[in-house]
């Protein structure tokens, strides 16, 4: 098991400025030791050969080519507003008189 002492969880604690009881100090000792135990078994695999990767799977960005087209005009889209001001579309007041 790890060797994770009482001190190094409340100075953790500290720093992240969390209250511990010593009730949790203990079980935080127990679970961190043990999470270090799983992590040193992990530097027992041998891993020479093997290429890093940042995932388990082969990912790829598939977004469509950036290509310029036809776009309505602005008086297009203004055509069916029922209401626009100053090249913008008006709208309800959402935000009550207060």
């Amino acid at each position: 098991m790890a060797d994770i002492s009482k001190e190094q969880v409340k100075h953790v604690a500290h720093l992240a400025r969390l209250a511990v009881t010593d009730e949790e100090v203990e079980q935080l000792v127990d679970e961190l030791s043990a999470i270090i135990d799983y992590a040193e078994q992990l530097n027992e695999l041998d891993t020479d050969g093997i290429e890093p990767t940042t995932h388990v799977l082969d990912l790829k960005n598939i977004m469509r080519k950036d290509e310029p087209k036809e776009w309505i005009t602005q008086e297009e889209a203004f055509k069916n507003a029922p209401d626009q001001q100053d090249g913008h579309f008006r709208v309800p007041s959402i935000l009550g008189d207060s």
